[in-house]
């Protein structure tokens, strides 16, 4: 949260979504703590995952994880596209052993990521439920922010924006919210004692 410039400290409640590699994490914050958290254990290496299945089950083509990734990156998507996309993946072919190609559309990728794409959503959505109503209200009125790897899928912040009909917006740079947020409680430790304190306890 520190890292995406959500001010942790206000009065007003601030939600964070961080989908990382293993984990999807979800916390609203005010007044320099934590108000409620969740974490379920999907990240980006589960929906490279859910790509390898689908072209195994569907086409009987072995991938490995970074081919699974590049399509993730190429072609994957949260939200129905106005252009949908393709991309021509190389693998091995489980029946004969060989090297084959196949090309894969946007629009199924989309339905291999859906089950986990559901859970995050639904994990969000259970975080704003247990909310305190005026911190809920908060959240309505400023939005959620994405940050983390797996947040940079195409589509997502409107997928969740049209599932919880909350504003939900990109950090702007995703990636590196994190170390970002770290870096700032080393520069300033007085400013984020309460926080580092909170974890300590």
């Amino acid at each position: 949260a520190l890292g995406a410039g959500l001010n942790v400290h206000g009065t007003a409640g601030a939600m964070v979504v961080d989908i990382g590699g293993g984990t999807s994490d979800v916390a609203v914050t005010s007044l320099g703590g934590v108000v409620r958290a969740h974490s379920v254990r999907i990240g980006g290496h589960d929906l490279d995952e859910a790509i390898a299945n689908h072209v195994k089950n569907e086409y009987a083509l072995l991938l490995g994880e970074r081919s699974a990734e590049t399509i993730k990156t190429a072609i994957g998507s949260a939200f129905p596209m106005s252009h949908e996309l393709t991309h021509e993946v190389r693998g091995r072919d489980l029946i004969t052993g060989l090297p084959r190609a196949v090309t894969l559309t946007s629009g199924e990728i989309r339905r291999a990521l859906e089950p986990h794409l559901l859970t995050i959503c639904e994990t969000v959505r259970s975080t704003l439920d247990s909310c305190p109503p005026e911190l809920a209200g908060d959240v309505l009125d400023g939005g959620i922010v994405l940050t983390g790897g797996g947040a940079m899928l195409r589509g997502l912040d409107v997928r969740m924006s049209h599932e919880l009909g909350v504003p939900v917006r990109l950090a702007e740079d995703p990636l590196t919210a994190v170390v970002t947020g770290a870096g700032t409680c080393v520069e300033d430790p007085a400013a984020t004692r309460s926080l580092l304190s909170q974890v300590e306890r």
